[in-house]
């Protein structure tokens, strides 16, 4: 529905997100009150999604510089960082949460978009794609309605751009019902010489968007993205933008060729807020201002009025800063790739972005005070720890009865939602275009090989809301600890985090507390890994009228590979291998998956973790594969013990295997096969090299334990009793298509 002028009142300020003392504030920026198109200007830069007014503060804790990084965090569209020969990798996690909500097709497909824009625009070419999501109850047929739009939309829209999607992770809590969470996550490559940036730094170079045309889809969805769900959301599809996957694609070669023949000064993807944060964005970085004339903006709708314009979050556009004399070079190139150019205005000393319309102004602001970094608001909101915690984590665990039938409890396990097969996911999700994957979805870690060398990247996304919800800052810890375990055993080694950070109404002590204790975890557990933080993203406000998600810190992780012929995958290959378990079993069941499903509680402290004892096992498996001592090497984590021994079994996708397992332990047994102990690795190793790996763990001071033996028989543990292999596998495999074939 069109927009109209209004004269602006403080009852519209309040209705554009703005409180009293911002209203204030922006009237004294600019000695006056507002025009009815700087108040939609403003109310989308300082809205929590653009300028992370509540959360800039702790953002700046976490590490963000580190020796490889080419940009420091939240510098540019993404992070950087030197992988050598001339090459860098860039990559960026992104949420999509409230759209995707409301309209989970078009709300996942433009959320992988944007990200892949934010790779693209930095002279990067996409070379995979991840995604971390989070769902209510999957029996819920909404949920299952979400469920499949957004993998849809995912799938449709990478497979279509040509980009593989080769990772993630898929978790379902009644926490995440009605509002479930999409985090999208990128990564490219570009030449250290080609990297592009956002600036406008050159006064008088002429300013242009290019790409689709503009029209009223995805108006005001940052500020959509930056208030609290309720029943009056579903009138809110308006703001949800439309995605075209095809045009991405031609945007992407025409960007990339651009920067390649050096025609441009900047270029900025126009992602949240459009035009608006791209143009006052590009001026503040490069400490000049813009003008522009909104009625050369092409258009696809009549009668769109400036506030429209710039506030449209249209799909698959950019803003480049031209170099002057550069402009019929740029139009020819985008004409032949059948897209729009269209020169806008040009950059201006002053510092000021204004805009006109057809010569008449109707907007006049500092471009620092829209821009992140410059003088959009900051605030520490206050912390209140819940008194929850204090129930939670001091629950006696001796009220909790052992049970008779571990292999019961296993056969449960592996088929339950969150432990089971998510195949049903990515299969429809294109893992192996471009022909670089070498590791695809279901193993710990993807791995996509770098065309012309002998290197590869490993990368995944890790998070755990419960344990978050349960200890903030363990949880974050253990969302690093583990996604740099399962880089390990793919034998890569981290370089570097991007983070999603999803949480609810950040005016809520309590949740802001849960906020501030998962960053500060967050950066305790990135500084012991040596992983700076290049960037992310920071969604609050999930929450529907009953309740706020988990806090859910999602870790995106990257790893370098050094040669392809090293790559480790988590399934058992040969028959008479030993089974090695690195790392302590411990009585940690707090927050676990079998806590949940068996004895439906979430309760307890989240596990322990010792940070130089996590970092020792990941240079310790790392050590053990280049000493060719490895055959597979899976992570202890969903599930616990047991599970993660099913797995190695069940998951090779050529193969069947059996094992038996002999492990005595003081400790409970349902702590020791499914209590999720952190900083456990099972490897599978010829019986002739576990002398040597004996030492080198005894090196790395990790626990070492020899527990069986790779069979093609049964799933056996000794005195227990034996499982068949094939059942598992079906139970693993099954219980997600099942669910999902009640749609419709």
């Amino acid at each position: 529905m069109p927009v109209r002028e209004q004269t602006v009142t403080p009852e519209l300020v309040a209705e554009h997100g703005l409180g009293e003392q911002e209203h204030a504030k922006i009237k004294e920026i600019l000695g006056r009150e507002m025009t009815f198109t700087e108040l939609g200007i403003f109310s989308v830069m300082w809205s929590e999604h653009c300028s992370y007014k509540n959360s800039i503060l702790m953002l700046k804790t976490l590490p963000r510089s580190g020796p490889a990084l080419l940009v420091e965090a939240g510098e540019e569209n993404a992070g950087v960082v030197d992988i050598g020969d001339g090459r860098a990798v860039v990559f960026k996690i992104e949420s999509h949460n409230h759209p995707s909500a409301v309209e989970p097709y078009q709300g996942a497909a433009t959320g992988v978009g944007g990200i892949l824009r934010d790779i693209f625009t930095m002279g990067a070419r996409p070379i995979a794609a991840l995604n971390s999501l989070r769902f209510g109850n999957p029996e819920d047929p909404k949920v299952r309605y979400l469920l499949d739009g957004v993998v849809r939309g995912i799938g449709d829209y990478g497979n279509s751009f040509g980009v593989p999607t080769v990772g993630g992770e898929v978790y379902f809590e009644d926490a995440y019902t009605h509002n479930c969470l999409v985090n999208a996550m990128a990564v490219g490559i570009v030449r250290t010489d080609r990297i592009a940036r956002a600036v406008a730094s050159v006064v008088d170079s002429p300013v242009y968007v290019v790409g689709s045309r503009t029209g009223r889809d995805g108006i005001h969805g940052a500020t959509f993205a930056s208030e609290e769900l309720t029943e009056k959301s579903e009138a809110r599809r308006p703001a949800v933008q439309i995605g075209d996957p095809f045009t991405e694609k031609l945007l992407l070669e025409a960007t990339l060729e651009m920067i390649k023949d050096d025609l441009i000064v900047g270029i900025q993807d126009m992602g949240a807020a459009g035009i608006t944060c791209s143009c006052s964005e590009t001026a503040f970085s490069g400490g000049q201002g813009i003008e522009i004339d909104i009625a050369h903006v092409p258009v696809r709708e009549e009668g769109m009025i400036p506030y429209e314009t710039l506030l449209s979050e249209s799909q698959e556009r950019m803003l480049v800063i031209v170099k002057i004399g550069k402009e019929d070079e740029v139009k020819a190139l985008f004409e032949k790739w059948g897209l729009q150019a269209a020169k806008i205005g040009k950059v201006v000393s002053g510092g000021r972005f204004k805009v006109y319309e057809n010569g008449e102004l109707k907007s006049d602001i500092p471009a620092e005070s829209l821009a992140l970094g410059g003088g959009t608001p900051v605030y520490k909101r206050e912390e209140k720890r819940p008194a929850r915690l204090d129930d939670t984590q001091n629950f006696d665990f001796s009220t909790i009865p052992v049970p008779d039938d571990p292999l019961e409890i296993l056969s449960t396990l592996i088929a339950t939602p969150n432990i089971a097969s998510k195949q049903w996911v990515y299969r429809q999700y294109d893992g192996m275009v471009r022909t670089n994957t070498a590791i695809n979805s279901g193993s710990d870690a993807a791995v996509v090989r770098i065309r012309k060398t002998k290197t590869a990247l490993a990368m995944c996304t890790d998070g755990n809301g419960r344990y978050c919800w349960l200890n903030p800052r363990r949880g974050a810890q253990i969302a690093v600890a583990e996604a740099a375990r399962n880089l390990a055993c793919t034998w890569a080694r981290p370089l570097a985090v991007t983070n999603c950070l999803n949480f609810g109404n950040p005016y809520k002590p309590e949740m802001y507390f849960m906020f501030a204790e998962c960053v500060r975890g967050m950066g305790e557990a990135c500084r012991k890994f040596d992983t700076p933080v290049t960037g992310g993203n920071v969604s609050f406000y999930n929450e529907d009228p009953d309740r706020a998600v988990y806090p859910t810190p999602t870790i995106g992780m990257v790893g370098m590979i050094d040669d392809v012929k090293y790559i480790t995958t988590q399934w058992f290959k040969n028959e008479g291998d030993a089974i090695v378990l690195l790392g302590t079993n411990r009585n940690d069941l707090g927050g676990s998956e079998y806590l949940k499903t068996i004895h439906g509680k979430i309760t307890g402290d989240a596990p322990y973790l010792n940070l130089d004892e996590a970092k020792r096992l990941g240079e310790l498996i790392v050590a053990a594969i280049k000493a060719g001592l490895v055959h597979s090497a899976h992570d202890v984590s969903d599930g616990g013990l047991a599970v993660c021994l099913a797995e190695c079994c069940i998951t090779n996708p050529y193969d069947l295997f059996g094992c038996t397992i002999d492990l005595k332990s003081d400790i409970r047994a349902d702590s020791l096969w499914f209590g999720e102990a952190q900083s456990r690795v099972v490897l599978s190793v010829e019986p002739k090299k576990l002398e040597r790996l004996q030492k080198l763990a005894d090196k790395y001071k990790i626990e070492f334990a020899k527990i069986g033996e790779v069979t093609r028989g049964q799933f056996e543990l000794a005195g227990v009793g034996t499982l068949d292999p094939a059942a598992l596998q079906t139970a693993y495999y099954s219980t997600l298509p099942e669910l999902m074939s009640r749609i419709g």
